[in-house]
């Protein structure tokens, strides 16, 4: 099966005068068709700034990052991916139904057909009730499902999602589980970047380790399961051998 994102020996470093900070040390990954990816590791691991080469919002060192078989600098699949920030700024004064219009229209989705999807995104994120409040009224959880409706407008094929339960409550972690799952059930292939391993280990087919720039596991979640006993917690056991060995 051909994957839908390939990351190969991605290198990617930061300068600030004669300083120079090593954030990507050659990673390698594929996520596939109808899967959810669970890209983990500690603040600093280097997931943000995998996401923002395979975005097209800054270029790696070295490697490649490839969508749909095309570089990620590429415009061309641009309007089949849908991405979520860990933090997502709108002005505050601005409805959802607002917002949704306007990124549609970057999407230039018809009038009809806009309507539409816009009901249909705020049915899927619970927020139909809410589509005329201001912004600055909605909860931190309201507004990360917003978040997640602005990324679904498009009716993308590929979800990248940056720490998509950043903020929110133990009910709005859950929330957002429920809805990356009924994504996946509509055929979406997920990647998402979380710190939080319970939630990963709740949802993701396959889950991709990192730390301090360099991938030190990619497996089925499955395997992690089969390997490790299954009273203890799943991915952190994993997590913290894996470094620990690495380390040593």
């Amino acid at each position: 099966m051909e994957p839908v994102i390939e990351i190969r020996n991605l290198h990617a470093e930061y300068r600030a005068g004669r300083e120079k900070t090593v954030a990507l040390e050659g990673i390698s990954l594929r996520a596939y068709k109808g899967e959810i990816f669970g890209f983990i590791g500690p603040n600093g691991a280097g997931k943000t700034t995998t996401i923002n080469i395979l975005l097209g919002f800054m270029y790696p060192t070295n490697g490649d990052a490839v969508i749909f078989g095309e570089k990620s600098s590429s415009l061309k699949n641009r309007f089949r991916i849908g991405y979520l920030p860990e933090i997502a700024y709108y002005y505050p004064f601005l409805t959802p139904f607002k917002i949704l219009t306007m990124y549609g229209k970057l999407f230039r989705i018809d009038k009809t057909t806009l309507n539409n999807r816009i009901n249909s995104v705020l049915t899927t994120v619970g927020l139909t009730d809410k589509e005329n409040t201001s912004i600055r009224n909605l909860s931190k959880g309201m507004q990360q499902r917003l978040g997640l409706a602005q990324a679904i407008i498009n009716d993308p094929e590929v979800l990248i999602l940056d720490e998509p339960n950043s903020g929110l409550d133990p009910i709005g972690k859950r929330e957002m589980r429920d809805i990356i799952l009924e994504l996946k059930n509509r055929g979406k292939t997920i990647f998402f970047s979380s710190h939080e391993l319970s939630e990963v280990e709740l949802i993701c087919d396959r889950v991709g380790i990192i730390d301090r720039g360099q991938i030190l596991k990619t497996e089925k979640l499955s395997q992690i399961v089969d390997k490790i006993d299954a009273k203890r917690t799943v991915l952190e056991d994993i997590f913290v051998r894996t470094i620990k060995d690495k380390r040593a």
